[in-house]
C-alpha cells in the first residue's frame, strides 16, 4: 500500500474579488491581487499544507492517518510548491515520527487531481503497489482508510475503485460532487460534479483508493485531450493535455461501469478552503483528540489557566494563571498571554503576545503578532447549522453585495493592535501596526 496526499501550491489572488475592498491607502493592483483568498493573509508565511489546525501542521492529521493502515509502505506528498525550507524541514520531522518514508514529488505546473498522478505513476507504482490512497490535503476527517480497504476487498477486485462519501443536506450538496450509489452494493451509478440541480445528497470527500489500473482511465483521458488539442490550431500543445481532472473527467466516465463504488462515512469531514474553516476543522480535530491523542488536550491544574472544553497549548507557551481559554482554542509555540486574557474558539499562532485583559473571539491570530491592553478581537463564527446534522461550511464569497461578508477575524503576521480598540470581522494583512478600531475591512 502508499498514500498520495495532494497538496497544491500557491494560487493567484482573485483581483475582482478585493475589487469593493475598503483601502487604508491608494494600493498597487498587484499587492491587491495578492490578498485574494480567505486563507490568504496566512498562506504569505507558510505553504498551506503546513498551517497548524489543532496544533499539527493540517497535513499531519492525513499522514498519521496514512501511517497507521497496516501495509503502508510510502507517503507521497504532491503538488507544485517550489522546495521550501519549512515543507523540508517538516518531511524529515514526519518520517523520524511516524517511522515511514515521505517524499514530496513536485509537479512543473498545476496539472489537477487526476494529471499529477498519472504524471508520477512509475514513482506510486514502483515496488510494486497493489494499491494507493489519494487524498486532497485541504479536507479534515476522521479517515477512515482501514474501512475503505475492507470495504474494497469486501466489493472489489483489482479493477476497482472506492470513493469516500459522506451525505450533506440537499441544498449544499450542489456546492460538491454527487454521487449517485445502487443502495445494495453501493456501486457508483452516476456522478456530477457541482450539478446545477439536486442530484444526490452523497458527496464525494475528496479521499479515494485506486489499484493501478486507474492509470488506463486516466491515460484515456489524456489521449483524447491531445486528440482534441491537435484538432486546435491555437493550443498551447502538450502542457494543457496533462491537466486532468478525477473528478470531471475520470468519475463520470468510470460511473456506471461496475467499477467504482463508495464508501459511506458517517465520521466528521469538512473542507479547509477559509481560514473560518480552519477554525471549525480545528474543532472536529480536538475533539477527536479525547480519543486519539488525550494527551494533547490542556487540563484544569492547580495555578494553571482556566480550561473549558477541548484546548490545546503548546508546551512552551506561557499562559497566566488568570486567564480563560477555551472550548475549541489552539495556542502555537511560544505564546504568551496575560492576566486576564479570555480566548475563545481561535488559533494563536506561535510567538503571538496577548497583553492583559485582551479577549479574542473568532479569530486567528498570525505569528508574532501583538494584541494590547483591554483590546478586542473578534469574528463571526462560519459553522454549519448546528440543527442540520449533515450540514456543511458554506463557501461564502469575500463580498456580497458590494460588501464584505461578516466573518472570522484574521491578523497577519507580525500584525500590532493597539491597547483599548475592537476589531471586529476583520482581515488585516501582515506587518500592519494598526492605530485605531476597524469594523468590516480589509487593511491592507
Amino acid at each position: 500500500l502508499k498514500a498520495v496526499i495532494l497538496i497544491g501550491g500557491p494560487q493567484k489572488g482573485k483581483c475582482a474579488e478585493l475589487a469593493g475592498a475598503p483601502r487604508r491607502r491608494s494600493t498597487p493592483p498587484t499587492q491587491l491581487c495578492s490578498a485574494g483568498t480567505r486563507f490568504r493573509p496566512l498562506s504569505f508565511e507558510v505553504p498551506k499544507p503546513l498551517f497548524p489546525v489543532a496544533g499539527v501542521p493540517m497535513v499531519q492529521h492525513h499522514i498519521e492517518a496514512c501511517a497507521k493502515v497496516p501495509g503502508m509502505k510510502e507517503i507521497l506528498l504532491m503538488g507544485f510548491y517550489q522546495p521550501h525550507e519549512a515543507l523540508s524541514r517538516f518531511l524529515v520531522s514526519a518520517q523520524q515520527e511516524f517511522k515511514i518514508p515521505i517524499r514530496y514529488l513536485q509537479e512543473y505546473a498545476a496539472l489537477g487531481t487526476g494529471g499529477g498522478i498519472y504524471h508520477f505513476r512509475d514513482q506510486i507504482l514502483s515496488g510494486g503497489a497493489e494499491a494507493f490512497f489519494v487524498l486532497n490535503a485541504d479536507v479534515c476527517s476522521e479517515f477512515p482508510l482501514q474501512e475503505m480497504l475492507e470495504f474494497w476487498q469486501q466489493h472489489g477486485d483489482v479493477h476497482s475503485f472506492v470513493i469516500l462519501g459522506t451525505t450533506a443536506n440537499r441544498t449544499q450538496a450542489l456546492n460538491y460532487g454527487c454521487i449517485v450509489a445502487n443502495t445494495d452494493t453501493q456501486e457508483v451509478q452516476h456522478y456530477v460534479e457541482k450539478p446545477s440541480t439536486f442530484v444526490s445528497e452523497i458527496i464525494n470527500c475528496g479521499i479515494y483508493l485506486f489499484t493501478p489500473a486507474i492509470f488506463q482511465h486516466i491515460g484515456e483521458v489524456f489521449q483524447r485531450n491531445q486528440q482534441e488539442l491537435a484538432l486546435e490550431e491555437s493550443s498551447n500543445g502538450w502542457q494543457r493535455a496533462e491537466v486532468i481532472r478525477l473528478e470531471q473527467d475520470v468519475f463520470t466516465a468510470l460511473a456506471g461501469s461496475g467499477k467504482l463504488y463508495v464508501y459511506k462515512t458517517d465520521g466528521f469531514w469538512s473542507q479547509i478552503k477559509s481560514a473560518g474553516s480552519a477554525i471549525y476543522a480545528s474543532r472536529l480535530y480536538l475533539n477527536q483528540y479525547s480519543k486519539s491523542h488525550p494527551e494533547r488536550l490542556a487540563q484544569n491544574k492547580p495555578g494553571g489557566p482556566v480550561i473549558r472544553g477541548n484546548v490545546y497549548i503548546h508546551p512552551t507557551a506561557s499562559i497566566d494563571s488568570t486567564a480563560v481559554l477555551g472550548p475549541n482554542v489552539s495556542i502555537g509555540e511560544g505564546v504568551t498571554v496575560g492576566a486576564g486574557v479570555r480566548v475563545r474558539e481561535s488559533i494563536v499562532l506561535h510567538g503571538a503576545s496577548l497583553h492583559d485583559h485582551t479577549c479574542v473571539l473568532n479569530t486567528i491570530v498570525g505569528w508574532d503578532s501583538t494584541i494590547g491592553r483591554w483590546a478586542r478581537v473578534e469574528g463571526t463564527p462560519s459553522d454549519p447549522n448546528p440543527n442540520d446534522p449533515y450540514a456543511k461550511i458554506d463557501s461564502e464569497t469575500l463580498f456580497r453585495d458590494g460588501r464584505l461578508t461578516p466573518s472570522i477575524t484574521i491578523l497577519g503576521c507580525s500584525v500590532t493592535i493597539p491597547a483599548e480598540v475592537v476589531i471586529l470581522n476583520s482581515i488585516v494583512l501582515p506587518h500592519k501596526e494598526l492605530s485605531r478600531s476597524y469594523k468590516n475591512q480589509i487593511i491592507l
